[in-house]
């Protein structure tokens, strides 16, 4: 009797439609390295592992104007609150051994003037101040959010702008964003998100930065 052989393929191999997710259990750290070595920098698809299990996601298209239009957001505020920043994209993050995410947008804020220059991670780099997830973001995401140490997670899905804030190693939901504590921003947000639907991206922002005018004076 012929022993039967498994049948294996590369991960960039795998064609997933806009908008899917594929979740891959037992996947070791090693795994999950050459994985991402495999996927390379230049994909639409992102990752997040936490605990040997991965997940591989493809955003929608539409997905795209949302993070844009909140990742200006947070600039903005950041702009208007006169804080230094870096922003660091979908930079793959990771904590050795154990978890790896790779955000739609993040911010460096209290430790920016660290990270100014920085063209990769190093080892002992902190975490971003602020990570921003435009999808329904799944158990797995949120566990590497919680295992690489991201104090403030914005996640908006479905019209919804939740803030996430770490605290004694669990996400608890917040009302306001402390880097931003008197600005309604999970009221404005969604308005501001719909509005570029309507009107587009550029006076979607002038209107959201008009409604914070008025609130700070």
């Amino acid at each position: 009797m012929t022993a039967a052989l498994p049948i294996v393929k590369p991960v960039s191999r795998m064609r997933l439609a806009p908008g899917s997710a594929v979740t891959i259990p037992d996947v070791s750290w090693q795994e999950f390295e050459a994985i991402l070595q495999e996927l390379g920098e230049r994909r639409a698809a992102r990752v997040a592992y936490s605990q040997g299990t991965l997940e591989i996601m493809v955003p929608l298209p539409e997905h795209e104007r949302p993070k844009d239009l909140i990742s200006d957001i947070v600039k903005s505020l950041l702009k208007l609150a006169n804080k230094g920043y870096e922003p660091f994209g979908s930079t793959t993050f990771k904590r050795e051994g154990t978890a790896g995410v790779e955000p739609d947008a993040c911010f460096y804020i209290q430790n920016y003037q660290r990270m100014i220059g920085r063209r990769r991670l190093q080892s002992d780099d902190p975490p971003p101040d602020l990570a921003i997830e435009t999808d329904v973001t799944s158990r797995t995401t949120l566990d590497a959010y919680t295992a690489i140490g991201v104090p403030e997670v914005w996640i908006y899905s479905a019209g919804k702008l939740i803030i996430y804030l770490l605290q004694n190693e669990i996400y608890v939901e917040s009302a306001t964003s402390p880097n931003f504590p008197n600005i309604p921003v999970t009221q404005l947000t969604p308005i501001a998100v719909e509005r570029t639907w309507q009107v587009g991206s550029v006076q979607a922002l002038e209107e959201f930065e008009a409604a914070v005018t008025k609130i700070i004076h």
